[in-house]
């Protein structure tokens, strides 16, 4: 078996709406199918990725919070290849969201900041 790249990466939101507003209107992704399963009270939002990979927003009635901080086992964070973090890091500023300092990368010296989305999921700006 070779793999050959990720198809998606699954997000499930607490605010449906507001989660979709961040990242097709802050983040800039496009739709691809929005579908509502009436048996689940549950809406699936497929968006494209530049790359061609897709990230999947999910609704569920009342989920569970998801611990983050201290760090808890699983998927640590999504990280999104910026040509320029600081350019980046000011547009999400302007549109009122919050990023860390910009760091470097100890081994690659390339610049990183982490934010968050609408459910404090942390999400980071790593510069090509």
């Amino acid at each position: 078996m070779e793999l050959q790249r990720i198809h998606h990466a699954a997000i499930i939101a607490t605010d449906y709406r507001k989660s979709k507003a961040f990242y097709t209107q802050v983040l800039g992704l496009g739709i691809i199918a929005e579908n509502y399963r009436a048996e689940r009270r549950s809406y699936k939002l497929d968006l494209a990725l530049p790359d061609g990979g897709q990230l999947e927003l999910f609704s569920f009635p009342d989920p569970p919070a998801r611990p983050s901080r201290p760090e808890a086992a699983g998927l640590r964070h999504l990280a999104f290849v910026v040509a320029d973090v600081g350019e980046a890091v000011a547009e999400l500023a302007a549109q009122g969201v919050f990023v860390e300092d910009v760091r470097v990368d100890e081994y690659t010296g390339k610049r990183f900041a982490f934010f968050a989305d609408p459910d404090d999921l942390p999400l980071e700006l790593y510069e090509a």
